[in-house]
């Protein structure tokens, strides 16, 4: 086995297969949540894609992320060589659908096609004194990247009054900080965090907090006091497994300290997803050859699925377009909805594109999901997804009440939900959003039977595209209804509640 060959391996691996610390959370977790809730039916829907991923080595999330790779190697050797064969290693990996195509132009917003660019992936090269090569890598997805949160203290937070310079100060940004994500950064999350550093260095080392493993322990007592504070404590607000409210929220916390300019005081928060991908190799330096895995252990969880995940009573409400605007105001927030038929996906793209021209297909009564799919293209032509989980949903609120009203769209599925003015036009128009279950990229990808088209894949790219989807037994639960309800504002409200009552200094 090569370097190349090696590395393939480490991508593959990292994006089907989670290691086993973090399995051991997600069992964790599904043991405490409350049977027979919206939470409990997320968390084993979760464990069921994780046992799919693994056994079809196919992406557990869609969102394979920045790939991330932290490299140590001896004195001397070819890092220029080493990161050229990163590179090829992503590409291939990329083409065989097990990382998403998701390096974009910042200017023109063209995507690559290969994951390479500039910026991407990510290399950080260090040294050290052992004749071995030590490759970790993390694929952090787009949903947790955005509620990523650093704070300059002091600062006043919402619920929680002024956040000083001291550890208290620190406490209180951190239970912002899992108060702010509710389930958009498909939670049940994980937090690496940094305190001091500068604007750069902090949420770096905030990111390298996410390579400790999770059982251990912080050698700086007060820190340890900290971490197990804030696992415990923020899994008392209330917002739960995809903001479904619950008792799991956080799985884990990790913070380290750098040294800061007198002027500033940051604490960086790398948030990340339940579907924490990181693992790592160590390899001979002259064969590249795998010496042993990192971040794997002897006795992990080899399954985690209780059950079929998704359970399905027969009461559930089943949608197929066209939707009439009758048959979406029966639809109420709580309800299990089982989509058949034809769905198409929109993203941020497809939005903004569709705010100034027409649909390329007619969209009335018609359903829109949030996704950026895996996608690979087959020898006759025609496409097989790979994998296809909902996107944050939150990043389109401001154009999606009027694509609503404009297309007659009757229902959007994502994650995480929408804010005031979707619900707004939700009521207005008679439509409803329905809430999957991010990060279940092959739990869904095995409701997709057939891809019946596609619109703007030149322009866009793979995961903006908008794909015709024809799916059956797609199960969603209601999350935001066409009466003004939400579920989303209920959680936010009384996680804030929660959260007011954490105000008083602990440390």
């Amino acid at each position: 086995m090569s370097f190349a060959d090696s590395l393939y391996q480490l991508i593959v691996q990292t994006s089907t297969n989670l290691p086993s610390d973090i399995r051991r959370l997600i069992a964790d977790a599904e043991s405490r949540e409350t049977p027979n809730t919206n939470a409990s039916l997320a968390l084993a829907t979760i464990a069921l894609n994780i046992d799919m991923a693994c056994e079809t080595e196919r992406p557990i999330c869609q969102d394979t992320g920045m790939p991330t790779f932290i490299v140590k190697t001896p004195v001397g050797f070819d890092q220029i060589e080493l990161e050229e064969q990163i590179k090829q290693a992503v590409a291939k990996a990329t083409k065989a659908g097990k990382l998403r195509p998701n390096s974009v132009d910042s200017l023109t917003g063209k995507n690559s096609g290969d994951n390479l660019g500039p910026g991407t992936p990510v290399v950080h090269f260090h040294q050290h004194r052992k004749n071995e090569v030590e490759i970790k890598l993390v694929l952090k997805g787009g949903g947790c990247e955005n509620k990523n949160i650093q704070y300059s203290l002091p600062q006043e937070l919402p619920g929680l009054g002024r956040a000083d310079r001291d550890l208290d100060g620190v406490r209180k940004c951190l239970m912002h900080a899992v108060y702010q994500a509710q389930g958009q950064g498909c939670s049940a999350g994980y937090l690496g965090v940094c305190v001091g550093g500068d604007r750069t260095s902090g949420y770096e080392h905030a990111k390298m907090q996410l390579f400790r493993n999770a059982d251990d322990v912080n050698p700086v007592a007060e820190l340890a006091d900290l971490e197990k504070y804030v696992v415990e404590n923020a899994n008392k607000l209330g917002i739960g497994t995809m903001g479904f409210g619950g008792k799991v929220t956080l799985l884990g916390c990790k913070v380290g300290v750098i040294n800061r300019l007198p002027a500033s005081f940051f604490v960086s928060v790398a948030y990340e997803c339940w579907a924490f991908r990181r693992l790592g190799v160590v390899l001979d330096p002259g064969s590249g050859e795998i010496t042993r895995w990192l971040y794997r252990e002897q006795d992990e969880i080899k399954k985690l699925a209780v059950g079929q995940g998704f359970q399905l009573t027969g009461r559930e409400v089943v949608l197929e377009a066209p939707i009439t605007e009758e048959k979406i105001r029966s639809v109420k927030v709580g309800d299990v909805v089982v989509v058949n038929g034809v769905i198409n996906t929109g993203r941020d793209n497809v939005h903004h594109h569709l705010m100034e021209h027409d649909a390329p297909i007619d969209l009335k009564g018609s359903v829109l999901y949030h996704c950026g799919p895996v996608m690979m293209k087959n020898a006759d032509g025609s496409w097989k997804c790979g994998a296809a989980g909902p996107t944050t949903s939150a990043r389109e609120e401001p154009f999606q009440a009027d694509v609503i009203g404009k297309f007659g769209i009757r229902a959007v599925i994502g994650k995480g939900g929408m804010g005031a003015k979707t619900l707004a036009g939700l009521n207005e128009h008679g439509a409803v959003y329905l809430n999957a279950i991010g990060g279940a990229a092959q739990f869904y990808s095995e409701c997709v039977k057939s891809v019946d088209g596609v619109h703007w894949l030149e322009e866009f790219g793979i995961p903006e595209a908008m794909w015709q989807l024809r799916v059956n037994g797609f199960a969603t639960i209601c999350t935001m209804d066409s009466h003004g309800n939400s579920l989303h504002k209920e959680v936010d409200s009384a996680s804030l509640k929660e959260l007011q009552t954490f105000a008083q200094p602990v440390f």
